[in-house]
């Protein structure tokens, strides 16, 4: 039975499989670095990273992909020619393994996302 109940994300990339662990450390220092001041944390057992009172990005790994969440609204309006090349279902955006991690477009998502949590709680 798989691992459930990570207490870091550290532990969470330690128990995917060994071929993801470059592609997911790619993924978290393109968050890390956009978001400097974010928490960085578990939650629903994947990685989240919070800032300004909610939660700006998720991610994981799987078998064939990568993903990142949430893809909603304006996100996907926004970055719709940058996706285009991505599947994306129900606020997901999957990553294929097979090409190279879009660190820049990962970055420029979580700085979007942010400012979207940041607008929400001002509200």
């Amino acid at each position: 039975m798989a691992k459930t109940d990570y207490k870091s994300v550290d532990e969470y990339i330690a128990a995917q499989p060994e071929a993801l662990h470059p592609i997911l450390v790619r993924v978290r220092s393109a968050i890390r670095k956009a978001l400097p001041g974010a928490e960085e944390k578990i939650s629903y057992q994947i990685p989240a990273y919070k800032m300004h009172g909610g939660i700006v990005l998720y991610f994981a790994g799987w078998k064939q992909h990568y993903s990142i969440y949430p893809a909603i609204g304006r996100l996907v309006e926004e970055f719709k020619d940058e996706l285009a090349p991505y599947e994306l279902s129900k606020g997901t955006i999957r990553f294929p393994l097979s090409k190279p991690v879009p660190v820049r477009l990962i970055a420029r998502i979580a700085k979007f996302r942010a400012k979207e949590v940041a607008a929400r709680r001002k509200v």
